[in-house]
């Protein structure tokens, strides 16, 4: 594109800024109305790491490691908001702004690089999101005889594993223990010769061309409108089944396991599941809450909602500080609510997971993942439990991956741009964006196909997650001292979350860095 031309456009895109320029919300009810990018985040936070990676966390460690869990969702936020802050104020894509921070570049600055090894390992995780929904649909809906009896042979062997440790945990000397023993044996030995039902990957298939061309046709406000009625349906039902499992004396969770999951300790090896449980609680610190992906992705949809085109040029004028504090305040209102929505699903998976899945030594892995993870409504649901948990799975996961998929392919059309693939005008990005789009889901499930361990692909996603946050930690900081507007900035209250942030943040990541290697 010539000078010329980008001039032209320049212009063009600075006339239609001043014509969307619009005086922000003064009630709550109208402010309400105005809030979406935290609710389009919060569509993608709650599925795979709460359904899946949080879940597990509590099936390996049992109650003790819940205060991680809250961390984990509550202490990311702030960064967030300074993200937001930095884009409505300057009008600048997150990692645009990544791309400007000092430090070593390689035509690109060196946080770009790690980026695009995380994002490559989110279509990894995305591929375990995929393959969890072809999961869930292959039970509900299988294609083949193969897959019903293959269905019915994992279902009965999971049940009676189930009963056995019930069975244990009521009378350790039952004469029962070994008779269930000899079904499971008879139930694996029958098991072991049966190759996996091809039907997960012809659904996870199905879903992805699906999903890419409801992306292609598809605008901001559809992906709104799904993201939130998929995490209503799925945060509803989450915290009814956990509020309904206080009335099961066997599975209740008790005053003493909530006081021992907030006492800061850390669990003991347990040989039976894993050697290390606080290994998998890491990785999912990296994904629950607002993860590294999603810190980055959630600027890219403050933009798109028009957060910063409404607030108008940045003229330093009276008035414009002025639009700028009102959407800013209208961007914090978003993203805390968000916050409080995903926090309390994340808590209600772990809570099952403990209280069903760690009592019975039950992890859900590999192929048996959702046969696994249905367990944890049968204490309330009974027969109807699979029927119930299916249908929040598919919701929720595919919720996900719809979102993520969304999400990221914005920030994939920016990073090319950086990179000098393409002119970066916002009309070049949008072209990028849907063509990303198309491309993401299929991408998604050929992976799932390779790999075949959804479980291990949303976890190997979270670790990486984990290792990128105090790098946005610490641009948080940068941003806040060295570019932001002194009439937009917060107080000292605000600086010192922005510290803790980041200290946790180094903390976490540390850890996880060390846990790899």
């Amino acid at each position: 594109m010539s000078a010329k031309s980008k001039l032209k456009e320049h212009v063009h895109e600075g006339n239609a800024e001043s014509a969307l320029t619009k005086e922000p919300p003064r009630t709550l009810f109208a402010t309400l109305l105005r809030l979406g990018p935290g609710m389009i985040i919060a569509g993608s936070i709650v599925g795979s790491g709460e359904l899946i990676a949080t879940t597990k966390a509590g099936a390996e460690a049992g109650f003790l490691l819940l205060w991680l869990i809250i961390i984990g969702c509550i202490i990311k936020v702030s960064t967030q908001i300074e993200f937001g802050r930095h884009a409505v104020t300057w009008g600048q894509t997150p990692l645009n702004a990544l791309n400007s921070l000092p430090g070593p570049r390689l035509k690109v600055n060196w946080l770009l690089w790690y980026w695009t090894v995380m994002t490559m390992l989110v279509i990894s995780q995305q591929g375990g999101i995929v393959g969890g929904v072809g999961q869930a649909l292959a039970i509900s809906r299988p294609l083949t005889q193969y897959g019903a009896e293959y269905n019915q042979a994992r279902d009965e062997l999971i049940k009676a594993k189930t009963e056995q440790a019930l069975m244990r945990m009521k009378n350790p000397e039952s004469p029962e223990i070994a008779a269930i023993q000899q079904k499971i044996d008879s139930l694996t030995s029958k098991i072991k010769p049966m190759a996996e039902s091809k039907d997960a990957y012809i659904w996870a298939a199905i879903i992805a061309v699906l999903t890419s061309i409801l992306l292609y046709v598809g605008r901001y406000r559809l992906i709104q409108i799904i993201a939130t009625v998929l995490v209503s349906i799925f945060t509803l039902v989450t915290i009814i089944t956990l509020i309904m499992l206080q009335t099961r004396d066997t599975w209740a969770v008790r005053a003493h396991e909530l006081a021992n999951g907030l006492s800061f300790r850390l669990p003991p090896a347990n040989n039976t599941l894993v050697s290390n449980p606080v290994a998998t609680a890491l990785a999912a610190f990296g994904i629950i809450g607002v993860g590294a992906a999603e810190l980055i992705m959630y600027p890219y949809w403050c933009l798109e909602k028009g957060y910063a085109k409404f607030t108008g040029a940045r003229d330093g004028s009276a008035q414009w500080t002025q639009r700028a504090k009102g959407w800013l305040h209208v961007m914090r209102i978003d993203a805390w609510l968000s916050m409080v929505i995903y926090t309390f699903a994340t808590m209600a998976f772990y809570l099952l997971g403990a209280a069903v899945l760690w009592r019975v030594a039950l992890n859900p892995a590999k192929a048996d993942m959702i046969h696994t993870l249905s367990q944890m409504y049968v204490p309330v649901f009974g027969p109807s439990a699979q029927i119930v948990f299916l249908t929040g799975a598919i919701a929720v996961l595919y919720s996900t991956f719809f979102v993520a998929a969304a999400g990221n392919a914005r920030m994939v059309a920016d990073a090319l741009g950086l990179f000098g693939l393409h002119d970066g005008t916002e009309t070049t990005r949008a072209k990028w964006t849907r063509n990303i789009c198309v491309v993401w889901p299929l991408l998604a499930a050929v992976l799932y196909t390779l790999v075949r361990r959804p479980t291990a692909m949303v976890l190997a996603c979270g670790t990486a997650q984990s290792v990128m946050l105090p790098m946005l930690g610490a641009a948080a900081l940068y941003f806040r001292y060295k570019r932001s507007d002194k009439n937009l900035r917060s107080g000292r209250l605000w600086d010192v979350m922005l510290w803790l942030s980041l200290a946790g943040f180094i903390i976490i990541g540390g850890w996880a860095l060390i846990s790899v290697f």
